[in-house]
């Protein structure tokens, strides 16, 4: 499991003084960071190098985010299929489970625009980060 901690801005807030149903889905962005790495240490992100896509995305918003303390984003891998593998992420503020969600992040040839396997070696990297889903 990958943690990052970040901190509201005051710029994140709603009309309700809630931190804005918009926001996780950049820190979750921000936790993905170190699995991606796995297919691009140095994240060129070009055509040639960078072979995966987002396919899917989803948040459930399970409790409210305040600017008041440090947002915790946990991050794992919690399936891995034959050509895509999904990532799940969580956001904890004050021990409380606020957002969930999960990215499905599909190995992708943007020459042939074809799905392509998962290379073995990145699927031994996948595997390590691999928890398996929690309700």
């Amino acid at each position: 499991m990958f943690t990052i901690t970040v901190q509201p801005r005051f710029g994140d807030l709603d009309a309700l003084g809630h931190v804005n149903n918009t926001v996780p889905s950049f820190w979750f962005e921000t936790g993905r960071t170190k699995i991606l790495q796995i297919f691009d240490p140095e994240l060129k992100v070009d055509r040639t190098s960078f072979p995966l896509i987002m396919a899917h995305i989803d948040f459930d918003f399970i409790d409210q985010l305040f600017l008041r303390s440090e947002v915790e984003i946990r991050t794992w891998v919690s399936k891995i299929g034959t050509k895509s593998f999904t990532i799940h992420h969580e956001a904890w503020q004050e021990n409380r489970l606020c957002v969930k969600g999960n990215a499905v992040i599909v190995h992708f040839d943007f020459n042939t625009q074809q799905t392509t396997p998962i290379p073995e070696e990145k699927r031994k990297f996948l595997t390590e980060h691999l928890i398996e889903e929690r309700n």
